[in-house]
């Protein structure tokens, strides 16, 4: 992926996390996962995996494309 695309990305996740009123601290702690790296995904400095990305669909109750929206 493009850093764009990876921008864009992380812009639909933390509009999707935002409509469902989480922080990223609560979104964090429901995946497991760093609050710093949810943030770092969300600016689109870091790619994730495949597992990571159902794992956040499933958080946010939507299908893994929707995250891929914008793209």
């Amino acid at each position: 992926m493009s850093k764009k695309d990876l921008q864009k990305f992380g812009n639909r996740l933390k509009g999707l996390r935002r409509q469902r009123d989480l922080t990223q601290l609560e979104l964090a702690e429901i995946l497991d996962m760093s609050p710093n790296f949810i943030g770092m995904i969300e600016r689109g400095e870091r790619n994730t995996t495949v597992e990571n990305v159902f794992k956040i669909a499933r958080a946010l109750n939507v299908k893994p494309s929707n995250l891929f929206e914008e793209l």
